[in-house]
C-alpha cells in the first residue's frame, strides 16, 4: 500500500515537471526542447512496442510500418482533403490499425517467424508508398504538411506546443497499456504467457486477444507518426518507414524495461538525450557504438531494464533504512 502511494506521488511529481519544469526551462532552448520532442516521440512508439511485447507476447520488427501508414494518412487527409490536423492524427492512427488487419495471418506465426512476417509488411508498405505517386508524392514525398493550429493565442506548431502535444500522446498511451495490463484482458493474457494451449481450453480467445493488442498498438503508433509529419511538416517513405522507427524504439522499451509501464519512456529519454547531448558531441560519427556498448551491458547485468533495477535499489535502500 505505503509503495502504491509512493508510486503514485512520484507519477504525479514527474508529470508536473513534464508539464510545467519542461517548458520553465527549456522553453526559450528550440534546440534542446526539439530534443525532447523527438525522444517522447520514440517513447510513444516505444510504449506501443512494449504493449505488443510484453502483453501480447509478440516482438515486432515491423513498427516503421505502423508509423509510416499513421503518417501518411494524416498528411493526405489534411493537405487533400481539408481534413483538421487533430481529426487527421486521430484518422491516422485509424489508419495504421486498419493497416494491421492486413498483418493478421502472421498472428499464426511464433517467435522469429511472427517478427520477420511484420517486417515483410513493413517493407510492402514502404513500397506502396514509393509507387503510389498521385497520392502519397512518391519518392520526393510531401512538403508543407500543415502543422498544429494556433488555439486562443498558443501556436501548437512551434516546439513547444509540439513538445506539449506528444507528451499528452505518451502520457495516454501509457495510461492506456498500464489500463489493459491491470484488465481482465491483461490477466487472460499473462495466463496466455504460462501456457497457452490451456487457457484455449478453459475458453481464452488467445487469438482474439494477440488481434485486439496488435491493434492497439498500431494505433498508438500510427497517432504518433501522424503527430510527427505534422510536426516536421515533411514526409518521404525512405524517412516515414525507416528501420529507425523500429530499432531505437525497441533499443529504448529494452534499455527502460519493456515489462514496466513506463520503462519505454525513461529508456527512451535516456538513451536519445544522452547519445545526442553527451555522447554526439564527444564522438560525431562513432557515438551509437557507446550506446550499443551500453545497452549490451543494460541486457547482461540488469535484463529487466533500468526501471526494475532502480526500483530494487530503492527497496534495497529502504530496507537498509529501516533495519
Amino acid at each position: 500500500m505505503k509503495n502504491s502511494l509512493t508510486n503514485r506521488l512520484l507519477l504525479i511529481a514527474a508529470l508536473a515537471f513534464a508539464y510545467l519544469g519542461v517548458p520553465l526551462l527549456f522553453g526559450g532552448n528550440a534546440y534542446v526542447l526539439g530534443l525532447i520532442v523527438a525522444a517522447l516521440t520514440i517513447a510513444g512508439v516505444a510504449v506501443a512496442w512494449a504493449l505488443l511485447g510484453n502483453l501480447g507476447g509478440m516482438v515486432s520488427f515491423g513498427h516503421a510500418a505502423f508509423f509510416g501508414v499513421g503518417s501518411y494518412t494524416s498528411a493526405v487527409l489534411a493537405m487533400k482533403l481539408g481534413v483538421p490536423v487533430a481529426a487527421s492524427v486521430l484518422l491516422g492512427g485509424v489508419g495504421a490499425a486498419v493497416s494491421s488487419i492486413a498483418m493478421l495471418p502472421a498472428l499464426r506465426l511464433r517467435g522469429p517467424y511472427f517478427a520477420l512476417a511484420i517486417l515483410a509488411y513493413a517493407h510492402i508498405f514502404q513500397i506502396l508508398a514509393t509507387e503510389m505517386t498521385s497520392v502519397t508524392g512518391g519518392a520526393g514525398g510531401l512538403l508543407s504538411i500543415p502543422r498544429f493550429p494556433t488555439v486562443f493565442g498558443f501556436e501548437f506548431g512551434e516546439k513547444l506546443g509540439g513538445y506539449l502535444i506528444i507528451l499528452t500522446i505518451v502520457v495516454l498511451a501509457a495510461l492506456a497499456y498500464d489500463a489493459v495490463r491491470r484488465s481482465t484482458w491483461g490477466l487472460a493474457l499473462k495466463a496466455m504467457h504460462d501456457t497457452e494451449v490451456a487457457t484455449r481450453v478453459v475458453g481464452v480467445p488467445s487469438t482474439h486477444l494477440k488481434a485486439a493488442m496488435l491493434v492497439l498498438s498500431a494505433f498508438i503508433t500510427g497517432v504518433v507518426g501522424a503527430f510527427n509529419a505534422h510536426f516536421i511538416s515533411f514526409l518521404d517513405p525512405d524517412y516515414a518507414f525507416s528501420s529507425g522507427w523500429t530499432v531505437l524504439p525497441i533499443a529504448a522499451a529494452i534499455f527502460g524495461g519493456y515489462r514496466t509501464v513506463w520503462g519505454p519512456v525513461v529508456g527512451a529519454l535516456a538513451i536519445y538525450l544522452v547519445d545526442q547531448l553527451l555522447f554526439k558531441p564527444i564522438l560525431p560519427h562513432g557515438h551509437q557504438m557507446i550506446l550499443g556498448v551500453l545497452l549490451c551491458a543494460m541486457i547482461l547485468f540488469s535484463p529487466g531494464g533500468l526501471m526494475p533495477a532502480l526500483r530494487r535499489r530503492t527497496v534495497k535502500e529502504s530496507r537498509h533504512a529501516h533495519a
